[in-house]
C-alpha cells in the first residue's frame, strides 16, 4: 500500500501534449532524472495510484513532456492534468541532504539542538527571497529559515530535522 506520508511532490501535470497521451510536466525536482525512478505517483479519487514512466523529455529546467505507461491517448491524459505528481521519499533520502528540495522536509519534526523545542514543519514558503520552514507547535505557526547552514542532522527514517537555529529566532 502506497501510504501519501511517505511521498514527495515533485511536480504537476499541466496539459496534454498532442494526441497520444504526453504531458506537459512542470517540475520542482528534478530527482527523476538523476535516479532511476520507475514509478510517478499520482493522487487519484483519494488513491494514491503508480504509473510506469514510459519516456521524458526534459524541454526547460523546469518542464518536460512526460508520458506514462497507460496514458494514451489525449483524452485519458487530460483526465489526470492538474495531477500532482508525486515520488518516494527514499528515492530523495539516497541524495545528499544538500542536494534535497526543501518540499522533502514538509511533515518532518523539526528540533532545535540548544533548546530542544519541537515542532512540525506543515509546509514550506518559498514565496520570499529566503525560503521558510512554518512550523506549528501546539497553537503556535513559526516561520524557520530553511537554511543548510543551520540544518545539525536529518534522520530519514523517524522524518526529524535537527537544526541550531540562531538565539532568540524562537521568542519572535
Amino acid at each position: 500500500m502506497i501510504v501519501k506520508e511517505k511521498l514527495v511532490p515533485v511536480g504537476q501535470l499541466m496539459k496534454p501534449h498532442g494526441i497520444h497521451g504526453e504531458m506537459t510536466f512542470e517540475f520542482s525536482s528534478d530527482v527523476f532524472d538523476r535516479e532511476k525512478i520507475p514509478f510517478f505517483i499520482l493522487e487519484i479519487d483519494g488513491i494514491m495510484v503508480p504509473f510506469k514512466v514510459q519516456n521524458y523529455r526534459i524541454r526547460s529546467s523546469s518542464s518536460a513532456l512526460l508520458q506514462l505507461k497507460s496514458i494514451d491517448s489525449e483524452e485519458k491524459a487530460r483526465a489526470i492534468c492538474g495531477s500532482t505528481v508525486y515520488v518516494s521519499d527514499e528515492y530523495l533520502s539516497q541524495m545528499e541532504d544538500d542536494e534535497m528540495e526543501v518540499q522533502y522536509f514538509q511533515g518532518f519534526t523539526l528540533v532545535d539542538v540548544a533548546s530542544g523545542w519541537t515542532g512540525t514543519i506543515t509546509e514550506v514558503d518559498e514565496t520570499t527571497e529566503n525560503v521558510l520552514f512554518v512550523v506549528m507547535q501546539e497553537d503556535d505557526e513559526f516561520l524557520i529559515p530553511a537554511s543548510p547552514d543551520y540544518i545539525v542532522k536529518v534522520d530519514h527514517d523517524k522524518r526529524i530535522i535537527t537544526m541550531e537555529l540562531p538565539g532568540g529566532l524562537l521568542e519572535l
